[in-house]
């Protein structure tokens, strides 16, 4: 992790939820919405959440064939000037299309122009892997000092992708959902939180989350301190911003344990 106790490095961050559709003008008029108050509000790192610019397929939009791929090009340059103008950096869901490959991206739009590679989704099931191919890259970005990973809905089910970023002292971890269904579903809705949980304690990371609305949300909008404690959670259903400022400091003495154990495990791997 990354600790001083003298010189703490903070980091204001958010994550914006709303009912993304088939329409990208629509999507793009919501996601403005939520950077304008972000602006605001002074986010420096702003989440969105799984495919939030195009809807994700075929939940939210039709069909991957659907996606006006031009379209979606010139909203996330609008995206970008937003970026710009709020000095903020935006961790943008969309569809991503790369010669012969389309992946379901997570793309980091930085104030200052810089081309940052996109983090794809690598764990792809159903309607995933019938639309997309898998990425290689490991989603880890430096803001401030602050070091953040990237991971996308399913993956949240698999200890070994948060591994990932505690091997690299990420302090941040950034889960983009789009998990609804026409109904509440209680128990995934609780499994998806304890994994959310269990991601940060066992990692001694913050973990900030973003889901759609589109339908029910069966995973939360929230974020969880790197001692498992959930600090605060979007209302269910309905756009919101979710503000936080997290600082990273010294670990206290369980946090401490959990981090020694883990170095000492991971390094015998």
């Amino acid at each position: 992790m990354n600790e001083d106790r003298d010189n703490p490095k903070r980091l204001k961050i958010a994550a914006f939820q709303f009912a993304a559709c088939e329409s990208i003008e629509s999507n793009l008029a919501s996601i403005k919405r939520g950077i304008e108050q972000a602006g605001d509000e002074k986010v420096r790192l702003l989440l969105t959440q799984e495919c939030a610019l195009c809807g994700y397929p075929p939940v939210e939009t039709p069909s991957v064939q659907a996606i006006d791929k031009d379209q979606q090009h010139e909203a996330y340059q609008e995206i970008s000037e937003l970026a710009k103008k709020h000095k903020m950096v935006i961790a943008l869901g969309m569809v991503t299309f790369d010669g012969s490959n389309t992946h379901n991206s997570i793309r980091l739009v930085h104030p200052d122009g810089d081309s940052l590679k996109p983090y794809h989704k690598r764990a792809l099931w159903g309607w995933d892997k019938d639309n997309f191919q898998p990425g290689n890259e490991t989603g880890i970005y430096t803001i401030d000092g602050i070091k953040v990973g990237i991971r996308i809905c399913f993956e949240v089910r698999f200890p070994e992708y948060f591994r990932e970023l505690f091997v690299e002292h990420v302090d941040l971890a950034m889960v983009s959902f789009a998990d609804v269904g026409k109904e509440e579903q209680s128990g995934k809705s609780d499994i998806i939180r304890s994994h959310l949980v269990s991601r940060a304690t066992e990692n001694a990371m913050y973990v900030l989350s973003a889901n759609s609305t589109s339908q029910h949300q069966l995973a939360p909008t929230c974020v969880i301190n790197p001692d498992g404690n959930v600090l605060d959670t979007a209302p269910l259903n309905e756009e919101y911003l979710l503000t936080t400022e997290i600082e990273i400091t010294e670990p206290g003495f369980g946090r401490e344990g959990r981090i020694t154990c883990s170095r000492a495990l991971t390094a015998s791997r």
